[in-house]
């Protein structure tokens, strides 16, 4: 074939798809429906110009069309990579883990009940082999979320709805993918009736094989990436490789899943990236995979749809029936999912409530798409299938691609409108009445002064003014009309909108370099868990999700597990630099946003509501000024590194700034700004680097700092750091419980707890010990402990603690004074 030719017809691709765009935004349909439509005309208007007798003139260009080299692995072994690895570097994996149940179950289970009910459904009504019936559910179990979520985002449908289908969509090809070639392999084998229990015995094998060798294509990938810290081509050249020899190596070398090695390559890139590349190298990275997933994306849209008409051509009567067949199963399948198991798992609160009309969106959105048809021509290239399966499976395929494209894709839209989730509620319509006049009053006031600058003409002012004026006093009106809405909605809607400010403000601090990348997607997810907090329910899921910001984790849990049991200290280290960071970082962007608050809050919701999101602000910050507090009790000098870090970052950025200005302003010339440049990154990249935290010298300095053991000697000191063991509590964490046996004594390094019995109340501070009172009096606990804020406990075991008392004077003493305060004869215990 002429290559100048296929070259043609392959830029004539691109400009059908530039054009796909606002084609599909004026037509309001769904970006994949407009481009599977152009791909089956131009596929069919080939075909017919190379057989009609009309013209002979198109004949070159339509052979060109139809004989361009689109098989099955083109579309398996070249788009597919793309678009898997482009949507994991693009999810916000924090916040994916926290839905990984309702996702993973959603995934996995929804793939088998679709191939199930499709596969008995077809052999119950044709003559066609189980193998290849449940091949044939495998095959149309994908779906392509792209067209629902883009229409959920545009009616701000909840974020976390959305996250949910994009992660479920992405897990969901894998294992249709996995499920596919194992079904395959019985159709080739000839086995018309497969052991279902060894179909599915081999699927975990597939999934994990796929997910080690991933993994560690990944973590090869990122160590070699480090390695060219300043080559950012370099580094971008090895990400592109990185999808595609973990998908060969998985597919050729072990023979497991390469889909999910791909998945499980990019969430791992995702994950490690950002620490150990510049920022601006990771942004432009994934710029880069955004357009080579947009190209990816819509050529094998096009590229499948170009099929459609050959598959079709040996249509027959009987084979309508068995596409409605497929359609009908697939629906009910997909139905049992959303109706049946997705409230099932809501009411074991594993995931959020889908209200009802959103299930039923996403049951019409679940459209079919490229990977369906490239699947099915797999099938249909494959000489070891036999021609009627390879026939019946190319079709009902395509069959059941084009209902969900042609009837639901063009009718979401208005299905969505049907169903109302188009429509603001009645507090979001008050809302933006009161935004709008708001906005206005501040648009004149602007207006105002920009006219006085530039003395225009009075007359021209004062009519504008007049006319500008009509359009306030009408949204004035309209703001008091719905002066109804009640101050807990109100109160609701600022915090999703300081929330929204605090996430605009992280993204900005970010591209300055206040904070850094390696920080920047965990206080993002934070901003956002409050943002969902706020808007499911209210004040109190915002301080549930500003609570957890400060919370340990239970990464932290198992990083303090390996470091006691196995002297394991470099998780623990690092994630202890993590919350350091984590938290001044919060402290940082906190104090901004009272300014939001007086200057935008008060204004829309009064002044009554500004006050209450300012206690709430200023709860957060105490809550972030104790946990940091607490740190730097711990670890002194490390937390004056840290800042120091800060102010150097601070110091560098507004450096660069300034030669920026200069350089805009002709000031210096080219040269001389990339020679600044160059010395300006030198002295940045020394800068990034986090100071190193050594947590043994550390625990030693936390010990000395405690009064009760002012008085003890440097080598008893020593054993007792070694003895001592640290325990973090989170917020409302029960420590002691009544009735529990007194084995372990408790000294407050940070936060502070609540200790209750017999119906009295204390609150125990920094330096202060309790479980003291139960191993003296050698009885069960009566006193229930419960920490009030992020707390850092030293344990001490019952033998060692009597030793230490024994020594301790200023121990006894306060002993003493406990025992006083609870009305216990201090003779009693000793």
């Amino acid at each position: 074939m002429d290559i100048v030719l296929v070259t043609t017809v392959i830029a004539s691709l691109f400009l059908v798809i530039g054009a796909a765009e606002p084609l599909a935004a004026r037509l309001r349909m769904p970006y994949s429906v407009i481009l599977a439509v152009l791909g089956i005309l131009i596929g069919a208007g080939a075909i017919f110009f190379l057989r009609t007798e009309l013209t002979d003139a198109l004949n070159p260009v339509a052979e060109a069309i139809l004989g361009l080299p689109i098989r099955s692995n083109v579309f398996l072994y070249v788009f597919l990579p793309t678009l898997l690895f482009q949507a994991t570097l693009g999810m916000n994996l924090r916040r994916i883990l926290d839905d990984w149940v309702p996702i993973l179950v959603l995934a996995v289970v929804a793939v088998v009940v679709a191939t199930l009910s499709v596969g008995y459904a077809l052999a119950w009504a044709s003559a066609l082999p189980l193998a290849a019936c449940l091949l044939i559910g495998a095959i149309v179990s994908t779906t392509d979320p792209s067209a629902v979520v883009t229409i959920f985002r545009s009616i701000s449908a909840p974020r976390r709805l959305a996250r949910i289908i994009e992660g479920e969509s992405l897990l969901n090809d894998a294992a249709a993918i996995a499920l596919f070639g194992v079904f395959m392999g019985f159709v080739m084998l000839g086995m018309p009736d497969p052991d279902l229990d060894e179909a599915l015995s081999r699927f975990p094998v597939l999934i994990a094989g796929g997910a080690f060798t991933g993994w560690l294509a990944a973590r090869v990938a990122v160590w070699m990436m480090a390695l060219f810290s300043r080559h950012e081509l370099a580094q971008i050249s090895i990400s592109i490789a990185l999808p595609y020899l973990a998908y060969i190596g998985a597919e050729q070398s072990i023979g497991a899943s390469g889909v999910i090695a791909v998945v499980a390559a990019g969430l791992t890139l995702n994950l490690t990236g950002p620490g150990r590349l510049p920022p601006q190298a990771w942004a432009n990275l994934r710029e880069i995979w955004d357009v080579l997933a947009h190209w990816a994306g819509a050529l094998i849209f096009i590229l499948a749809a170009l099929l459609i008409p050959r598959l079709l051509e040996e249509v027959r009567l009987e084979d309508f029936v068995l596409v409605g067949v497929v359609i009908l199963a697939a629906i009910a399948a997909r139905a049992v999912i959303l109706f049946g198991l997705l409230p099932l798992l809501t009411a074991l609160k594993l995931s959020p409530e889908v209200e009802r009309p959103y299930r039923v969106a996403i049951l019409w959105g679940g459209l079919r798409g490229a990977v369906t048809l490239a699947l099915a021509l797999a099938v249909t290239e494959s000489f070891r299938v036999p021609d009627e399966i390879s026939r019946v499976v190319g079709i009902l395929a395509t069959g059941f691609t084009l209902f969900t494209l042609i009837v639901q894709g063009t009718t979401l839209r208005t299905m969505i409108g049907w169903l109302g989730l188009d429509r603001l509620s009645p507090i979001d319509q008050a809302l933006s009445r009161q935004v709008v006049a708001v906005a206005l009053q501040t648009v004149r006031e602007d207006v105002a002064r920009t006219t006085e600058n530039y003395e225009l003409s009075h007359d021209t002012v004062r009519s504008e003014a007049k006319r500008f004026g009509v359009r306030l006093d009408a949204a004035v009106k309209s703001a008091e009309d719905s002066a109804d809405i009640l101050d807990r909605d109100r109160v609701t809607l600022g915090l999703i909108a300081v929330a929204g400010h605090e996430r605009d403000t992280i993204i900005e601090r970010v591209r300055d370099r206040t904070i850094s990348a390696r920080m920047a997607e965990q206080i993002l997810s934070d901003a956002d868990r409050l943002i969902e907090g706020a808007r499911s329910q209210g004040r109190s899921g915002y301080n549930r999700a500003a609570r957890r910001s400060v919370a340990y984790g239970r990464g932290f849990r198992v990083a303090v597990l390996l470091n006691g049991r196995l002297r394991l200290s470099g998780p623990l280290a690092r994630m202890t630099a993590d919350r350091f960071e984590l938290l001044l970082s919060q402290r940082l962007i906190l104090r901004d946003l009272g300014t939001f608050i007086d200057g935008r809050i008060r204004r829309i919701h009064g002044r009554r509501v500004a006050d209450l999101l300012h206690e709430l602000l200023a709860r957060r910050i105490e809550t972030v000024e104790t946990a940091l507090e607490g740190l730097r009790l711990q670890y002194p000098g490390y937390a004056e590194k840290l800042e120091r870090r800060f102010i150097r970052r601070t110091t560098l950025r507004l450096e660069e700034r300034e030669y920026t200005a200069m350089r805009e302003d002709g000031l210096i010339g080219a040269e001389v700004y990339t020679a600044l440049m160059q010395d300006l990154d030198a002295r940045r990249a020394v800068a990034e680097e986090r100071p190193h935290l050594d947590i043994a010298l550390q625990r030693a300095e936390l010990v000395r700092q405690f009064p009760l053991f002012a008085e003890i000697d440097d080598a008893v000191l020593k054993r007792l750091g070694r003895a001592l063991e640290t325990r973090y509590v989170n917020a409302g964490e029960v420590i002691i419980r009544k009735d529990s046996a007194a084995r372990s004594v408790f000294f407050i390094a940070s936060g502070a707890v609540e200790l209750e019995t017999a119906g009295q109340t204390w609150r125990l501070g920094r330096g202060e010990m309790f479980g003291q009172m139960a191993i003296l009096m050698k009885k069960a606990r009566r006193a229930e402990v419960r920490a009030i804020a992020p707390s850092t406990l030293l344990v001490l075991d019952e033998a060692r603690f009597r030793r230490l008392l024994d020594r301790s004077a200023a121990l006894q003493d306060a002993v003493r004074a406990s025992a006083e305060k609870r009305g216990v004869d201090p003779d009693d215990l000793f």
